[in-house]
């Protein structure tokens, strides 16, 4: 299985809007290091039968075409912020690719944001052609599973401090983004994996977001074989972990493409 990895960036991307001369702000990172250039995170997950789109950032046309991915299949909404949804819009666009509405799921709270946010996206198909996206939503409780695209994945819970995000595990791949606590069910869903796609937001802590250590000690506790941190602001310069993190954890890169155990 592949995982395409988007972006990797946090709700502002690398570089945040200002900076001296007004072309962005890189904080600590080397703006001569291209893989320091982070648009808002998603992943394309490559399953049996089509693409999952995990989350509609509003960076996601662009991302789409950089990655040459020709066609969407299925959604997964990890939660409602901003960075994650407000790409929703053109969904049409890929709707028109498919010719069909375009199934999603989602947990209760964050389908009933969406609704409100994007009301018109949740209204019954009226063929032919899609002016507005049209999505078929699967409301689904962390903890459960729920087949798409012909693969199976498994949910968990996700403490973001403001609200509860979605984790994802698919075989021995898991992706966890937007989390600054995992609870003991939340680590009983994650034990065995080899492959984690994981959120960590800078070095020091902060509020909402896991930071580089608590991050490192999930990882050691868990015996990932391969830790790929994503969601990472403008404190994360790719050559500072290239020299830092220890082994078998990576910083992820816009573009990055990884081989899972399926």
């Amino acid at each position: 299985m592949r995982i395409r990895i988007l972006g990797c960036g946090g709700s502002t991307g690398v570089p945040t809007l200002g900076g001296a001369d007004g072309r962005g702000d890189f904080g600590a990172c080397d703006p001569a290091e291209p893989r320091n250039l982070r648009t808002r995170a998603s992943i394309v997950i490559e399953a049996p039968a089509g693409n999952i789109l995990v989350d509609t950032g509003p960076d996601m046309r662009a991302q789409l075409l950089a990655n040459g991915i020709a066609r969407i299949d299925g959604i997964i909404f990890t939660h409602a912020h901003a960075d994650h949804i407000t790409g929703l819009d053109d969904v049409r666009l890929l709707n028109r690719l498919v010719n069909k509405p375009l199934p999603a799921v989602a947990t209760a709270s964050t389908s009933e944001q969406l609704i409100q946010r994007f009301d018109y996206a949740f209204r019954p198909w009226t063929p032919p052609g899609f002016y507005r996206p049209v999505i078929e939503m699967q409301v689904i409780k962390a903890g459960g599973s729920f087949d798409l695209c012909g693969a199976r994945v498994k949910t968990f819970g996700q403490d973001h401090h403001v609200m509860q995000t979605l984790g994802l595990r698919i075989g021995d791949f898991a992706y966890s983004t937007d989390v600054v606590r995992l609870d003991e069910a939340a680590f009983d869903a994650l034990a065995g994996i080899d492959t984690w796609l994981i959120g960590c937001f800078q070095r020091t802590p902060h509020l909402t977001h896991a930071n580089l250590e608590v991050v490192l000690g999930w990882c050691a506790r868990l015996g990932v074989r391969r830790a790929v941190l994503t969601h990472m602001g403008i404190d994360m310069d790719w050559a500072w972990m290239a020299a830092h993190l220890p082994a078998r954890v990576e910083a992820a890169f816009d573009g990055m493409a990884l081989d899972v155990p399926g």
